[in-house]
């Protein structure tokens, strides 16, 4: 499609065009709305056009409603957008749609209103709305399945799947799929409508079609009951059970009822502020506009245990060539072969075809000595967690790295600033903070030091983008963003399990509250032994953490995690649950005696307010000190890195919603009871920062809008 249209309309003897056009992806917005409003009304009331064609100006064709006015009046404002489908669908005049690039919720609804589509085959079309705790509001739940039936419109609309136009091109929905430009068949097809020689649908005088629909409905209100705390999987059947049961007008309305109640509930706030803020996490407010990323073709990783292999293969999948450094010819043969058979592995199980498994693996080659890597781009150490470590290899890439190379670190707790020392050009190092395994989970910390220059920051934000990873940037501190939160996250859930709950009540609580694994579940799978040697390295600088004594007192009665069948809890081969143990329960309350606390019964909500305002507090210090750039990157990264429920939008979000008075309330309640050593640490001393917001009723934005001193 061209970058731009010159005018709103164009005519093509007898077509008009008529081009959305609000860059980048040509959002439903009001003034959108308005504008095509107008443009139909002068095409349908101008006797020289006799069909219109839709099209997106740019690079797509229409991503959708604009999610910024779902909290203003404009989203009740008319035009909306299901005016504009009934002016399509039932005017006069034949419309077609021209879909490239993406056509997602209300950009497929305005598609699915027109009489007939045409798509470039990579066209990206959905009905995500369900990702937002919402049902689709102009029409999806009631076209869609009478274009492409009941069962595929139901996977489609209940998981919010995306696919491609070409994967859909036999479904129905589309009247043809060209692998060229669409608005030239689209006017073709336009000109035939007008003529009569191609037959004219209105989709919403279309029956759904499917013997018993009664029956699979029932089933797919089965499978989604796993999930009871989403609402929009379950209202989305409804809507589809509507299009089968009752007329379409009443479908629409009752589907823009249900649109209207569920954007109202804390749900789909959280869940719409969680896809905002991924789109602003890319957002760096220093960065001076026009800085460019260098330029990546090659890279190379240090290290080949898990993380540095999984980071390889991160790469891989991006289609960019790397080269895995290890120290001798055994460590890379393993590392290549972890490579080779999680590919073949992924293959077998249908999730890559076979040339696309061999393409990648081809991708990842090694090398045992530095000098390979003097012409590479990108080189990310992946060794062990250790400053002398990381020293060693830093020197080295700092003797054989070109100029201009980026020269990143895997670190997720050492000091990036101090890694940068180790080379004559601190501007081209940063942190890249990958998350295990690297190959699948989506969070990349990019944590940029003192030094690290504009478009080397720029570089990784774009590496992030192509790996298809959520990117947050964060400055430099211990543990930077995710895990210097947990560290206060994990000294409450030990404290806890000594002042009276059980490892199985803590995960329980905070799983049933939304957190996608409990923090003693997380640490039999992580190990216990290397939690151990965390502690005790963290303990060392920070001597006054009351970190509890019980994860060592388990790894010396040689229960170091689910590698071992023993840790928290007993894991039982073929059993997936793990098992509680009644050998550490004697730990713990022998233990609780040995400290002279006597054991008390603990509340699930003591239990989640402990945990969680723990998180929140200690987010509210990283912004203090300017570690993160907004709350709402906080939120990004225990959504994406930590199993946070997005649908509570984050910890920094959950919180306002809370109201940070209460916030600060419920911690000052918590510091006033509990054991005294408690008391001593200030565990639950408020964050100055939040005190002073919360007494002053501001919220976290109002941290760099304006100080709250």
């Amino acid at each position: 499609m061209p970058d731009h249209f010159d005018r709103p309309h164009a005519d093509h003897d007898g077509v008009r065009v008529i081009a959305l056009a609000q860059p980048p992806l040509n959002v439903l917005s009001l003034a959108v709305r308005r504008r095509l409003a107008d443009d139909l009304q002068a095409a349908l009331a101008d006797d020289t056009v006799r069909a219109i064609v839709l099209a997106g100006a740019g690079t797509a064709f229409c991503g959708g409603g604009d999610i910024a006015e779902f909290d203003t009046q404009a989203v009740l404002l008319e035009p909306g957008p299901g005016t504009l489908m009934a002016l399509i669908e039932e005017g006069p005049k034949p419309v077609v749609a021209a879909l490239h690039g993406v056509a997602l919720g209300g950009g497929l609804e305005l598609a699915m209103a027109c009489h007939a589509r045409v798509a470039q085959a990579q066209t990206s079309v959905g009905l995500p709305e369900v990702q937002l705790g919402i049902v689709p509001g102009a029409g999806g739940t009631q076209r869609l399945p009478r274009l492409v039936g009941l069962e595929l419109a139901t996977d489609l609309i209940v998981h919010g799947r995306k696919r491609t136009a070409r994967q859909l091109a036999d479904s129905g929905l589309f009247d043809r799929v060209t692998d060229e430009a669409p608005l030239p068949a689209a006017i073709e097809l336009a000109r035939q409508l007008a003529e009569g020689s191609v037959a004219l649908r209105r989709t919403g005088h279309l029956p759904v079609r499917m013997e018993n629909a009664e029956a699979f409905l029932a089933f797919a209100r089965g499978a989604v009951k796993a999930r009871p705390e989403l609402l929009g999987p379950q209202a989305c059947l409804d809507c589809l059970e509507d299009a089968v049961t009752r007329p379409f007008q009443d479908g629409l309305a009752r589907e823009l009822e249900r649109f209207h109640r569920l954007r109202a509930t804390p749900q789909s706030e959280g869940l719409r502020h969680a896809f905002l803020s991924e789109r602003l996490a890319a957002k760096i407010s220093d960065l001076a506009p026009g800085v460019k990323p260098r330029t990546v073709t090659s890279t190379a990783v240090i290290g080949g245990g898990t993380m540095g292999t999984g980071i390889a293969m991160s790469l891989a999948n991006a289609g960019l060539a790397v080269t895995l450094l290890e120290r001798d010819p055994a460590a890379l043969d393993r590392a290549l072969a972890t490579v080779r058979k999680t590919y073949e592995d992924a293959q077998r199980r249908g999730k890559l075809a076979a040339e696309e498994a061999a393409r990648r693996i081809a991708l990842v080659s090694g090398a045992l000595s530095y000098d390979a890597l003097r012409d590479t781009d990108l080189l990310i150490e992946a060794v062990f967690e250790d400053m002398a470590v990381k020293r060693q290899v830093f020197e080295q890439l700092d003797a054989v790295a070109k100029p201009g190379a980026v020269l990143a670190t895997n670190t997720s707790m050492l000091d990036v600033d101090e890694i940068a020392t180790f080379t004559r050009r601190p501007q081209d190092v940063l942190g890249l903070h990958f998350f295990s395994p690297a190959h699948v989970m989506p969070l990349l910390e990019v944590v940029r030091g003192a030094q690290t220059a504009p478009d080397v920051l720029t570089t990784a934000m774009a590496l992030g983008r192509r790996l298809s990873k959520t990117a947050v940037v964060a400055r430099v501190c211990e543990g930077f963003i995710g895990n210097r939160m947990l560290t206060p996250y994990l000294v409450q859930a030990g404290l806890l399990v000594e002042e009276g709950a059980l490892p199985q009540q803590v995960d329980r609580a905070i799983e049933r509250w939304g957190m996608a694994m409990g923090p003693f579940r997380m640490a039999d799978m992580a190990g216990l032994d290397l939690g151990a040697k965390i502690r005790a390295q963290y303990l060392e600088r920070h001597p006054d953490v009351p970190y509890s004594e019980l994860n060592q007192i388990l790894v010396d009665m040689d229960r170091p995690g689910q590698k071992a069948g023993r840790g928290w809890y007993d894991h039982v081969p073929g059993q997936r649950a793990p098992v509680p143990s009644a050998a550490v329960q004697q730990a713990i309350e022998a233990h609780s005696q040995r400290l002279g606390l006597v054991r008390r019964r603990i509340g699930d909500d003591e239990i989640v307010d402990r945990l969680v305002l723990a998180l929140v507090n200690e987010g509210a210090l990283l912004l203090e000190e300017g570690i993160a750039q907004r709350a709402s990157d906080i939120d990004v990264v225990f959504i994406a890195g930590y199993g946070f429920p997005r649908w509570r939008g984050g910890p920094m979000f959950a919180a306002e919603q809370r109201g940070l008075e209460d916030v600060v309330a419920a911690m000052r309640r918590l510091g006033a009871s509990g054991p005294a050593y408690q008391r001593r640490a200030q565990v639950w001393r408020p964050a100055p920062w939040l005190s002073r917001a919360a007494e002053r009723r501001l919220g976290w934005s109002s941290l760099t809008e304006a100080s709250p001193a």
